[in-house]
């Protein structure tokens, strides 16, 4: 036990513990040692975690605030530690998630005298201040251990913004070993964070479009995007979408936002969305966005019937979506997403009493790809498996590439399950970090989805997940390829190369070799894939499973369907309802 007046790195862990952070995740490092030291010290209240990669610190720090609402905290050391933070933070301010990122810096008396990893900006080396404010919501240098209070403050104020994402505090290592006396708790220095409150006219503009399509009993297409979630606003979008009798639709890394199972969902928007809900919007007479700017992989298909239809954004920055026309208007409303929602709710439940509308019948359509005659787990198969597997209120990791693209547009996340996708940056290898993340979150198992270009840029993981006996399955499928790279080749270019195969890889029987404990299995058929989920669901601890699937496999992956004139072909659809140009 130390003892003495605390420390900088005391007060910030304390801190950070009082607003009910309790793990930290980073990779250690001289110049952030102390504040290890300070989490060893708190008396159990934070528990830092090492990764094996600042990238996967940060996601893990992403997916610990996506599943339980508490900050997410990355940390690194100097130097390199601190430049691995950059793609991770990247994701973060993409997609505005609540992150703070404390980073290590060498002791004030060193930097500009050739100090090791110095990014001081003095002498001719860089400013890390310089590199990290762009990515960032706030980025401040803490010079003087006196203004510890006051910038811990302002970063983790910065994060809850309106606009919210990551902060970045830059701590020499001799201000982390500064002593504090008399600091006011973090709690007092911090405001409350009242969201603002729309303009008085976009309100009113927005209650008369809405109450307008209620009243007239005209078709309406709500897209829930992942601001719902963030703003803890499911129960408000679903309120809205009963008054109005909307169909609901989500973009793809908010599929957690709506119930998949309600009568009102239409499926997904956008690259790997279903038809159906390009069918909703043009049939109605008012799209209202709740959450989401609607950036193009959640509006790619819809731009023309969304050019001709008016608009209503509940979302704290304007859509993405075309200027308005007169026949078309936006109303862009900016305040608090669930005092918004509330607002436009009590508007509509003033109009006289009628029966809520009825969404049209039937849920998502679904696209069908051509399906290879050639060895391995189709994706779609696959990923019915994998939902079979699922229980209720199961936190779905996905990440990037084909496989995603089939989880996206096939899987129904489970009743109270939640969904993480990175769709800011779309990193690969996003979804290892961000499922330990979620793990320690939660408490509850994850599920992280992955393919195997996933897998080698930041699968060791697993490794994090072996030590912390952590309730996490891991799906990987193995194409031994970047599938949709190969597909880009195939489908581009000339198609008699490819840069982006490899040999074949027994992943499951290597990973077991690299860690005994972990429970592996490689699953050839889908009914391989389900029983190895049930199996790994009775145990405690981590799991492996590995898919062999086909990297000549075409996902539903609308540009690429376009491409080979494929025709979205789902039950009750016309034969000639052909592919949405997109791109």
């Amino acid at each position: 036990m130390r003892k003495g007046p605390p420390r900088v790195a005391d007060y910030v862990i304390s801190s950070l513990a009082a607003q009910g952070t309790d793990h930290v995740f980073g990779v250690g490092g001289a110049n952030i040692e102390d504040l290890y030291d300070a989490a060893h010290l708190s008396g159990g209240r934070v528990t830092a975690v090492v990764a094996k990669h600042e990238f996967s610190a940060a996601t893990m720090a992403e997916g610990y605030h996506r599943t339980s609402g508490r900050l997410g905290v990355a940390m690194a050391t100097s130097g390199a530690g601190a430049m691995n933070l950059v793609p991770g933070l990247a994701e973060a301010y993409a997609a505005r998630i609540p992150t703070l990122a404390l980073v290590g810096q060498p002791p004030r008396s060193l930097e500009g005298r050739g100090a090791f990893q110095d990014s001081s900006g003095l002498a001719g080396t860089f400013d890390a201040v310089d590199l990290f404010t762009p990515l960032s919501r706030f980025c401040a240098r803490v010079d003087d251990p006196a203004d510890i209070g006051k910038l811990l403050a302002e970063a983790v104020a910065a994060t809850r913004g309106p606009c919210r994402g990551p902060a970045v505090l830059l701590l020499p290592k001799d201000v982390q070993q500064a002593t504090v006396e008399q600091l006011p708790p973090l709690e007092q220095l911090l405001a409350e964070p009242d969201g603002p409150a729309a303009a008085a006219g976009n309100r009113a503009a927005a209650a008369r479009m809405l109450t307008g399509a209620a009243a007239s009993g005209a078709e309406v297409l709500v897209i829930a995007g992942d601001g719902v979630g963030r703003g803890g606003a499911r129960a408000e979008l679903a309120e809205l979408a009963r008054l109005l009798g909307a169909s609901v639709a989500v973009t793809p890394e908010a599929k957690d936002a709506f119930d998949n199972g309600d009568p009102r969902y239409a499926g997904v928007a956008g690259t790997v969305g279903h038809p159906t809900v390009r069918r909703r919007l043009e049939r109605a007479s008012l799209c209202v966005l709740v959450g989401t700017r609607l950036p193009v992989m959640a509006r790619a298909g819809l731009e023309a019937a969304l050019d001709a239809t008016p608009l209503v954004c509940f979302d704290p920055e304007p859509p993405y979506t075309g200027p308005p026309r007169a026949d078309a208007p936006v109303v862009h409303v900016d305040g608090d997403l669930r005092t918004e929602l509330r607002a436009a709710a009590e508007a509509l439940a003033a109009l006289p009493a009628r029966g809520a509308g009825t969404p049209p019948p039937g849920g998502p359509e679904y696209l069908v790809a051509p399906r290879p005659d050639s060895p391995g787990v189709r994706l779609d198969d696959a990923v019915r498996a994998i939902e079979s597997a699922l229980p209720d209120g199961a936190t779905v990791v996905s990440d990037a590439g084909n496989a995603s693209s089939a989880v996206i547009h096939h899987l129904s996340v489970p009743p109270e399950g939640q969904f993480v996708l990175a769709l800011g940056m779309g990193g690969m290898g996003h979804s290892f970090g961000a499922g330990i993340g979620a793990a320690f979150g939660t408490g509850r198992r994850a599920y992280v989805l992955s393919g195997d270009g996933g897998f080698y840029a930041h699968g060791m993981e697993l490794h994090t997940a072996v030590e912390h006996q952590l309730p996490i399955t891991f799906v990987v499928f193995n194409n031994n390829a970047h599938a949709m790279c190969v597909t880009r080749e195939q489908l581009l270019y000339e198609a008699d190369y490819s840069y982006n195969t490899f040999r074949p890889a027994d992943l499951a029987a290597g990973a077991g070799a690299m860690f005994p404990s972990l429970r592996t299995a490689t699953a050839t058929t889908a009914e391989e894939l389900r029983r190895a989920l049930l199996a790994a669901n009775e145990r405690t601890g981590p799991a492996l499973v590995c898919v062999e699937a086909d990297p000549d496999e075409l996902p539903p992956f609308l540009p690429f369907l376009k491409l080979i004139d494929d025709r979205a072909t789902p039950s009750g659809a016309h034969d000639d309802d052909r592919v949405t140009p997109v791109g």
